[in-house]
């Protein structure tokens, strides 16, 4: 009999002692909260906001960024040498390359040149390496040229953001949202309303609703400039676009974890409306939140317009991606706005009228 065997004991050991750590950080961090918004009680509909903030790296991307690591170690494809490289808008870099430093292995991000400069900085803080690119539609063929040429690993998230997690439970993010409802008025959401930036969360949380037999509707939120829309729109998913001002979310081809069948509505929110939306939420909440915070909650607005319209009463679940300090010089500065010609005042005035406060 002919046999070849590969096998590494060392490796596996290292592996297993990888997986033990990330898994660590799992248990050591406790479930993110989930704040009720004001709205008045007679409206019978009540608004929630899952703080994804409170995570160590600051954003949703660290449920992604570790689902991702813990892929790429059951897969064999990290060991204890391995580079690893991400095309990211940002904040998945930023929680991969905590990560990455939490299992000594080196972290090169590659991301648009228009990055904000604190998430650029946060990445370099948890000792990860920027590659900026002029083209955002750059950034995967340029991940994928800095691993082969470094023997590293591309984490591809635009690609196994959706295959990662596991979406039947495992506490992921449907499953921790439906127990943090459980006492709530209407413990039912009637909508879930999320971005898409690779379609991993909206994934995640359209198989579970339907693996859990719920009613809830998931409505995927997209800025101006992304593909998802208009590609969910047509059904084609060879759709391109620009690309999009919302860091975190849009992008400017539709990509491979996006999984169009699992949504019942997507709703386009233009920028402007995004970023008057998320200095509202600060307004009325006193939380500092981030632009794709804003997208959730613009569209939320509209949700709960049309259920008081219907004479519909129910719940409506929605996420603070991260927090608004990872932003302060582009959505809070009002010459960068002005620079990018986005007025967000006649939106802030829309929204103020919807909640007077």
């Amino acid at each position: 009999m002919n046999f070849v065997d590969r096998h590494d004991a060392g490796t596996r050991l290292w592996v297993a002692e990888a997986i033990r750590k990330v898994e660590a950080d799992a248990n050591r961090s406790c479930d993110t909260h989930l704040h009720v918004f004001p709205l008045p009680s007679t409206w019978g509909v009540n608004l929630y906001l899952k703080d994804e903030s409170v995570h160590p790296t600051g954003s949703l991307k660290h449920r992604l960024a570790r689902s991702l690591f813990l892929y790429g170690l059951a897969n064999g494809w990290i060991g204890p040498t391995t580079t690893i490289v991400e095309a990211s808008s940002g904040s998945t870099a930023v929680s991969e390359a905590y990560f990455a430093r939490l299992l000594g292995l080196p972290f090169i991000a590659v991301m648009p040149a228009t990055t904000s400069p604190e998430k650029i900085h946060l990445i370099e803080f948890h000792g990860g390496k920027s590659h900026l690119v002029a083209d955002p539609g750059m950034i995967y063929e340029e991940s994928r040229r800095l691993a082969a040429e470094t023997g590293g690993h591309f984490m591809d998230q635009f690609t196994y953001a959706e295959r990662a997690t596991d979406w039947r439970g495992n506490n992921n993010i449907a499953e921790s949202i439906y127990a943090q409802m459980s006492m709530e008025p209407h413990p039912e959401p009637a909508w879930i309303v999320v971005g898409a930036g690779t379609g991993g969360t909206s994934s995640t949380i359209g198989r579970y609703i339907r693996y859990r037999r719920h009613a809830t509707r998931l409505a995927v939120v997209d800025p101006e400039g992304s593909a998802f829309y208009p590609g969910w729109v047509s059904g084609d998913v060879a759709t391109t676009a620009p690309g999009s001002r919302i860091e975190g979310i849009g992008r400017p081809r539709v990509e491979p974890s996006f999984q169009p069948s699992v949504i019942d509505r997507m709703i386009a929110v233009p920028d402007a409306r995004s970023i008057a939306a998320m200095h509202w939420v600060r307004e009325v909440t006193g939380r500092d939140v981030g632009g794709s915070t804003g997208t959730n909650v613009a569209a939320c607005v509209e949700l709960i317009k049309e259920m008081r319209q219907a004479g519909l009463r129910g719940s409506v679940v929605t996420l603070i991606c991260d927090s608004g300090d990872r932003y302060r010089g582009t959505y809070g500065d009002p010459a960068w706005l002005s620079a990018q010609g986005l007025r967000i005042e006649p939106h802030l005035e829309e929204l103020r009228a919807f909640l007077p406060l």
